[in-house]
């Protein structure tokens, strides 16, 4: 197993989940750690992001349905980076009606098998709080959740709390918990009271940099590019830069 398993995850949707991701694993590579990243969203929004020219193609898919191995499914995408798309077939995991409780640790299995020479896994979670999601939990020894500067964020966040909790009692482990604000609109206030409640609700828990939103993060992944290569002088890298240097040091609020 890699050193650290981290699950990117949110159950609400447009949170920033897959911004952080590619952003956030291709600022940790350039520092120099070896990062896989693992999409286990459906979408397959992962692949698209990181200019995958066949993002179709078989991946974790395999994996999970016990087709293949995941070492097979490892592509290279940046320089000490590694993903494994989501794959064509994911969605039927969700469906997948045997097997019991030991679905949900088909993924843990296979990262264990394999990925010992990595830094960091990074899996990004779909916003849901299915099957795939419980692999992402058992898997992982780390949640890092992105937050949006909106009521309906915190909501959420309330669901997603108690999903950890149910997980860590049936598991009989803590996860290491971290928030990012990653959808911080500056000018409005709901951004600043959603960023004023994470605070107060988790103390020493959210990173210390906000992403601020911006039109560039949005066209990164119809270049196939990440907001590093895309404009690289822009605040938007140095955000994600930042963020970075935040989750190797914890460095928080």
């Amino acid at each position: 197993m890699a050193e650290r398993v981290v699950a990117i995850i949110n159950q609400k949707g447009g949170v920033g989940k897959t911004t952080t991701t590619t952003n956030l694993t291709h600022a940790l590579a350039k520092s120099g750690k070896k990062i896989t990243v693992i999409d286990l969203d459906p979408q397959g929004h992962l692949a698209l992001s990181f200019g995958v020219v066949n993002p179709n193609r078989p991946g974790l898919d395999e994996v999970l349905l016990g087709e293949a191995d995941i070492v097979k499914n490892l592509i290279p995408v940046r320089d000490n980076l590694q993903l494994v798309v989501a794959g064509p077939k994911l969605h039927e995991i969700e469906q997948l009606s045997e097997g019991g409780a030991n679905r949900g640790d088909l993924l843990r299995k296979a990262l264990h098998e394999n990925l010992n020479d990595q830094d960091f896994v990074f899996i990004d979670c779909p916003p849901s709080s299915g099957v795939l999601v419980a692999n992402a939990l058992f898997a992982a020894d780390e949640v890092l959740i992105p937050m949006a500067g909106d009521f309906l964020s915190l909501q959420g966040l309330s669901h997603m709390m108690g999903t950890i909790k149910r997980f860590e009692q049936v598991l009989k482990k803590k996860y290491k918990l971290s928030l990012v604000m990653s959808r911080y609109a500056t000018t409005r206030r709901i951004s600043k009271d959603v960023l004023g409640k994470m605070l107060k609700y988790f103390p020493n828990q959210v990173l210390n940099t906000v992403i601020r939103e911006t039109a560039l993060l949005a066209e990164c992944p119809s270049f196939g590019k990440t907001i590093l290569e895309y404009r690289p002088g822009s605040r938007s890298a140095r955000d994600f830069r930042n963020l970075a240097d935040d989750f190797l040091e914890g460095r928080v609020m």
